[in-house]
């Protein structure tokens, strides 16, 4: 039976170029969902950009654009790196549609209607950078006696102002009651238990309004004050499904099944946005995965110290899909991890050229000069025949295991358990040899090798599309025998196979 499957980036804020972290996220997203795809899965695959709030309208002052000319530009800057990066999105968002502005209002109208909502006066420390209001013990004062955001160093300002609450406060126990009956809402463990921490400190009621600046979306009936920029963001999951309209096509795929988050922002999409949802009578979603930051050879990305990145460069140098393969097999999804050149270039050699294409290279080089660049016959199995096979046949169910966690760089590693032992397989049955003494057990053995090749590359899609279509193409399998669903066939003996091209070449570094 066909599953519905809805996974989300957060909406990238657009008061900056798109960088590395971006393109980790999306790229962790796009694997998620090719894979869902190749198992069968309907899915709905939405990233986009957030472009409301008071940081935007400083942004585009600062860049001496009207706020929706600069939102403009870098919305179609993400545009770029989305399309770069070979995401395959099924919908781009942009917080200053139509479509949305008109969903963000109706929830704001559900929540009223529900008396959620009351008018009040904001008085306390808010972060124009960080979007967000903070407590006196969540603060530092630094020596020059500015106070900061203890968690992300984000200086803040007293603010008083007119603003509508939410009753945030009403949700606690509630909150706490999903969580406790959703152990796996919140992953990993450690963004769990710091949620659950904070909620069970006490929850205050939420300003969702603003009156010190007008770039955003207006409240009903009271165009003074514009939307709290996290409100209006959250609905953007909403908006793409077509919210409120229940009738919309893609109505169905809500509630989400996971939204992927950065670090920073765990607590508005585990802890805000399911109050929302909760007071508005609606699903919650499936689940919220925290990943980890990348710093840049140990230090943290800023374009002030010169290590800020943009991936484009770096596709344009080493490849799209080895970029794409690094950034999921490098670092456990969820830690924090460090960008290093150095790192790049030895995992790109080891694993992807002297691993994988190597594999693939020598294997169908030597069809190509001895079996008549054809399948070659499969014959009678040896024992380690079926040994490896048998290693091939378990990979499925291993990597599924792992993406189910989001344990990417786990699911690559089994995946390279079965290179390696594919590589030591050769070496122990020197094709090469039985040419002159076996032709009908080297042909096995080809054989062999053709079937494990063509599981590692139906299962490493969603990693590296690109170069596992090339490889596909040249173990001659069919597009619609591309998806999981084919595993379980066997190759086709003699069919013909196009000359072999390496996929992965060796990298120097000319530095």
């Amino acid at each position: 039976m066909t599953k519905k499957y809805y996974i989300t980036t957060p909406i990238y804020y657009v008061n900056g170029a798109p960088h590395l972290g971006h393109a980790y996220t999306s790229v962790a997203a796009d694997v998620l969902a090719r894979w869902h795809r190749l198992s069968g899965d309907e899915v709905f695959f939405l990233t986009g950009t957030d472009e409301h709030g008071q940081k935007v309208e400083a942004a585009a002052r600062t860049a001496g654009l009207a706020p929706q000319a600069f939102t403009d530009r870098v919305a179609a800057d993400f545009k770029d790196m989305t399309r770069r990066m070979n995401i395959s999105n099924d919908d781009f968002i942009r917080t200053t549609e139509p479509r949305h502005k008109a969903a963000a209002q109706a929830l704001w109208r559900r929540l009223a209607a529900a008396g959620m909502i009351y008018l009040g006066a904001y008085e306390g420390f808010y972060s124009v950078r960080d979007e967000a209001f903070y407590d006196e013990d969540e603060l530092t004062t630094r020596p020059d006696g500015t106070r900061i955001a203890t968690a992300t160093g984000a200086p803040v300002e007293w603010v008083v102002e007119p603003s509508y609450f939410f009753k945030l406060s009403a949700f606690q126990d509630r909150l706490l009651a999903f969580y406790e009956e959703n152990p796996g809402f919140i992953a990993p463990v450690a963004k769990r238990n710091e949620i659950l921490s904070f909620v069970r400190g006490g929850l205050k009621d939420l300003s969702i309004s603003r009156t010190s600046f007008t770039w955003g979306i207006e409240v009903p009936d009271d165009p003074a004050h514009v939307m709290y920029v996290w409100l209006d963001a959250l609905v953007n999951y909403l908006t793409a499904t077509g919210y409120p309209d229940a009738q919309a096509p893609r109505a169905a795929f809500w509630p989400a099944s996971l939204h992927l988050v950065g670090k920073e922002i765990i607590r508005f999409h585990a802890v805000y946005w399911p109050a929302f949802l909760m007071a508005a009578g609606l699903p919650l979603p499936g689940g919220v995965f925290s990943h980890g930051w990348w710093t840049v050879e140990g230090e943290k990305m800023s374009k002030s110290t010169g290590n800020f990145i943009d991936i484009r460069p770096l596709v344009d140098e080493f490849g799209l899909d080895v970029m794409r393969f690094f950034l999921l097999r490098e670092v456990p999804f969820g830690n924090d991890g460090d960008f290093s050149r150095k790192n790049l270039i030895a995992r790109t050699n080891a694993e992807l050229a002297n691993g994988l294409g190597n594999l693939g290279q020598r294997t169908l080089s030597f069809i190509a000069k001895n079996a008549g660049g054809v399948v070659p016959a499969r014959g009678d199995l040896h024992d380690v025949d079926r040994a490896l096979l048998n290693m091939a046949g378990l990979l499925p169910a291993r990597m599924t295991a792992a993406m189910d966690r989001l344990a990417f760089h786990e699911a690559l590693e089994e995946v390279w358990k079965l290179i390696r032992a594919a590589d030591g397989y050769i070496d122990q049955q020197a094709p090469w040899s039985l040419r002159k003494t076996d032709t009908g057990r080297m042909a096995s053995v080809l054989h062999t090798l053709v079937s494990v090749l063509r599981v590692i590359a139906i299962l490493l899609q969603p990693f590296m599309p690109d170069a596992m279509a090339a490889l596909l193409d040249q173990l001659g399998v069919a597009a619609d025998a591309r998806f999981f669903a084919s595993l379980g066939a066997n190759v086709v003996e003699g069919t013909i196979l196009p000359a072999p091209v390496g996929i992965f070449p060796r990298f120097v570094d000319a530095a």
